[in-house]
């Protein structure tokens, strides 16, 4: 669907059918058609994500509240639970909001309550981690966890050891840490993400997302340094920029199956090709895309981020026009 020109939307779901009717039973307030979905899911990454994108709809709302209150003893709803008390808790931070304390007490509790109905599920966990980004001073004693090396910073490696316990190598749960970084500040702590993503990605198996960290640690960086001047473009053609993207796409695109690769690793992964002029490898994981996109990166490139969609095709153009080669 990339080849015919459309233009590309954003879409929560992607590709993901079944999520995406399960999103919009939620939004009319129905919980069934979540249960259901949940009920079939046995896939960890696939168990992961979409708890995440059915958690971001239901915050606004009180349907799992009300499959709670309909089957108290469902672990799913649980979980699910944990799932909206965090998407709440972090946007009262992002939002300043006068409660955040209290919703991320709240978030906390239930977090809790949802890794001893379900032992075995990293996402619990996961949502512990999440949390963490609201305590940047590190006053809990979880969050400043001695590391498994030296030269990497006190953390919440215990939180992320009980996610990997139960989902090796689990993609949201290092996403998560990386947000934990990031949320303590200085471009100090930003070295600290970057040695963190590094790390990560070199104890990853072949076909793991975390090889993606580096991209989204340079992107991080790149939006910290107002990345929309033309000059910072530099920040992509660098030796070391390159690099990370063709790994990037050795170790993790060429060893996934299609329906394993999150939309916004494979946005990450065209941006940084395209911006380290790798077009015609980028051609092939734009049409992975297919029409879909998510805003970040793409949004860093332009002032005006409702921008980011052309951002988005004007590379994937260019891309494909490198692809096609000069005409006859």
């Amino acid at each position: 669907m990339a080849r015919d020109g459309a233009r590309p939307s954003y879409d929560p779901a992607g590709p993901d059918h079944a999520l995406r009717t399960a999103l919009q039973d939620l939004r009319t307030g129905r919980w069934m058609a979540m249960r259901a979905l949940l009920a079939e899911t046995t896939e960890g990454w696939q168990w992961t994500q979409r708890t995440q994108v059915l958690a971001a709809a239901a915050a606004g709302t009180d349907v799992v509240r009300a499959w709670l209150t309909e089957e108290p003893g469902s672990v799913h709803a649980a979980v699910m639970n944990a799932r909206v008390g965090v998407e709440r808790a972090l946007r009262a931070r992002r939002e300043q909001h006068r409660r955040t304390h209290q919703l991320w007490i709240e978030a906390w509790d239930t977090a809790q309550s949802a890794t001893a109905a379900a032992p075995l599920d990293p996402v619990p966990w996961v949502c512990l981690l999440a949390l963490s980004q609201l305590d940047p001073e590190q006053r809990w004693e979880e969050h400043r966890a001695a590391p498994p090396e030296p030269m990497l910073p006190p953390a919440p490696w215990g939180l992320l050891a009980e996610a990997d316990r139960r989902d090796p190598f689990n993609r949201e749960a290092h996403h998560r840490m990386l947000q934990f970084l990031y949320a303590r500040g200085g471009s100090g702590r930003l070295a600290e993400a970057a040695g963190y993503a590094q790390w990560a990605a070199g104890r990853a198996p072949a076909g793991s997302a975390l090889h993606l960290l580096p991209l989204y640690v340079r992107v991080e960086r790149y939006r910290r340094d107002s990345g929309h001047d033309a000059a910072l473009d530099l920040h992509w053609v660098a030796e070391e920029a390159g690099r990370e993207a063709r790994h990037a796409l050795h170790t993790w695109f060429e060893r996934t199956r299609p329906a394993e690769r999150a939309l916004p690793d494979l946005n990450h992964l065209a941006h940084a090709l395209w911006g380290s002029l790798r077009f015609q490898e980028a051609h092939r994981v734009f049409e992975a895309i297919g029409p879909y996109f998510t805003p970040p990166p793409w949004m860093y490139r332009t002032r005006d981020r409702d921008r980011a969609v052309e951002v988005f095709v004007q590379a994937r153009d260019r891309c494909r026009a490198a692809a096609d080669g000069p005409r006859p």
